[in-house]
């Protein structure tokens, strides 16, 4: 008899779409795995079927795509932004904005605790190589090329991050332009404020 592993794989796909969509939105903590079997329609034996190790290897597993899925579409848009850093900047940040928020804030604090250590561990270090590293060498880069001043390329990475991220949260009614603009304002004054340091403020 033949197995069909396509099916097998697609039932594992949708698994993790729909666990990532709510894990996302809610966090590690905030769901569970009933509730996501039954937005799949799903009974616990199938689930488990796929995901022996549960939902903190289901989280681990969905965390891990997202942020591998992230870092490919951030290197690509670091990549068509051009060679200066401001073209850079914004394209990674339309690129965050048209994906649904990683809120590695809320990963940090709360949701990696649940897990093992080995496996926050491993997720921790995906989203500083994936996503954080690449915006760091994009600083450094435009540092040794004299576009901005002397900073801490890791600590503006992850503010442009956070920055980004949380526009998400301002609901549509709130927005007088949209969230790409505002990303671009945001922008424009970190670069503003770095270009400022090239004076000799340190």
């Amino acid at each position: 008899m033949l197995v069909d592993k396509t099916a097998g794989s697609k039932a594992r796909e949708r698994i993790l779409d729909a666990a990532e969509g709510l894990f996302m939105a809610k966090g590690f903590a905030a769901v569970t795995l009933r509730e996501i079997c039954a937005e799949l329609g799903l009974t616990h034996a199938s689930l488990y079927y796929h995901f022996p190790g549960g939902k903190e290897a289901l989280y681990a597993e969905v965390a891990e795509r997202n942020i591998s899925r992230h870092g490919e579409g951030l290197a690509a848009a670091l990549e068509a932004g051009g060679p200066r850093l401001e073209g850079r900047l914004k394209a990674a940040a339309a690129w965050l904005l048209s994906q649904p928020p990683m809120d590695l804030l809320r990963m940090a604090r709360s949701d990696l605790t649940y897990l093992p250590e080995e496996a926050a561990g491993r997720i921790a270090r995906l989203v500083y190589e994936l996503v954080l590293s690449r915006l760091q060498a994009a600083l450094e880069g435009a540092k040794a090329s004299g576009e901005i001043g002397p900073c801490d390329a890791g600590l503006m990475g992850g503010a442009l991050v956070g920055m980004v991220e949380s526009l998400h949260g301002i609901p549509d009614y709130a927005l007088s332009r949209s969230r790409e603009e505002l990303a671009g304002e945001l922008i424009d004054t970190l670069l503003k404020g770095l270009e400022y340091r090239k004076g000799g403020t340190s």
